[in-house]
C-alpha cells in the first residue's frame, strides 16, 4: 500500500469515525470503509498513536481522541469567547477610543480573535489574523504570568511577571514596536485558568503613563466581566 493511499483510508475510516453518533467496533469502520479488517486495525493503530483515535471499553469500541476533542473544543471555546467578549470589546472602544482586541494563546504566538478599531485617526493598525511573539507584548505578558502560554517565560522578565499576577494587569511600552503602547488584562474561563486576555492598544503619545492609570481599573473590569460571562466565579479557583 503506497503511502498516499494509506493516508486516504486512514482519512475514511476517521470520517466515519467522526460522522458516527456513538463509539463504533473495527468491524463497523472496516465494512463502513469496504477495507479488509487487518488494514483497518494497522490504520487505526497508527492514528491512536497520533491521538487521533481512542479505544474505550473491553470491546474496543473506537470513539474520537483526545486531540481531535481538544480541537473541538477549542473551536467551540473561541466561538464562545467572540460572541461573549462583544459587550467587553463595545464598551472599552467606547470609553479608551483605542484599538481594542481579544487574544488567546497558541503555540505560535500570541493569535487574535477579534478587534474594535481606534475612534482616532491613526490607530494601533489591524491585528485580526497577525500572531505576535509573547515576551514583547501586553497581552503575551498575560499569558506568561499565569502559564497559559505553551512556551517559558525568559528569566529577564520574572519580576515584571509577578507584577502581572499581583496586579491582573500588563502593559508593553515601545517593546514591539517603537512608537506602540499596549496593557492587557486576563480572561478567565470556568476553571479559573487564564484562556484570553483583553487588550487596549495605542500611539504611546497618547497612552502615556497617566492615561495607563486612567484605563486600567477600566480595562481590568471588563477582563473579569469577561470571565464571569464564560462563567468563571471566584469561589471556582478557591
Amino acid at each position: 500500500m503506497s503511502g498516499t493511499q494509506a493516508i486516504d483510508r486512514a482519512a475514511t475510516l476517521l470520517v466515519h469515525l467522526l460522522e458516527s453518533e456513538r463509539p463504533v467496533t473495527l468491524n463497523e469502520l472496516a465494512d463502513a470503509a469496504d477495507l479488509p479488517k487487518s488494514t483497518a486495525s494497522r490504520l487505526m493503530s497508527a492514528l491512536e498513536r497520533q491521538g487521533l483515535v481512542h479505544q474505550s471499553g473491553e470491546r474496543g469500541m473506537l470513539e474520537p481522541g483526545p486531540a481531535i476533542l481538544r480541537f473541538a473544543d477549542r473551536g467551540a471555546v473561541e466561538r464562545n469567547l467572540l460572541e461573549l467578549s462583544e459587550p467587553s470589546l463595545q464598551a472599552l472602544s467606547e470609553l479608551s477610543r483605542e484599538t481594542v482586541n481579544i487574544a488567546v494563546p497558541t503555540p505560535y504566538g500570541v493569535d487574535h480573535l477579534a478587534q474594535v478599531d481606534a475612534r482616532h485617526f491613526i490607530g494601533a493598525g489591524q491585528w485580526v489574523g497577525r500572531r505576535v511573539d509573547y515576551d514583547i507584548t501586553a497581552n503575551g505578558k498575560v499569558f506568561l504570568a499565569f502559564g497559559a502560554a505553551p512556551v517559558p517565560a525568559p528569566k529577564r522578565l520574572e519580576r515584571e511577571l509577578a507584577r502581572v499576577r499581583k496586579d491582573e494587569f500588563a502593559t508593553a511600552v515601545d517593546e514591539l514596536e517603537v512608537g506602540l503602547t499596549a496593557m492587557a488584562a486576563p480572561v478567565r474561563g470556568p476553571t479559573g485558568n487564564v484562556i484570553a486576555a483583553l487588550s487596549l492598544s495605542g500611539p504611546t503619545t497618547r497612552l502615556t503613563v497617566e492615561r495607563i492609570e486612567e484605563l486600567r481599573p477600566v480595562l481590568t473590569r471588563e477582563g473579569r466581566a469577561l470571565s464571569q460571562r464564560l462563567g468563571y466565579r471566584e469561589e471556582t479557583a478557591a
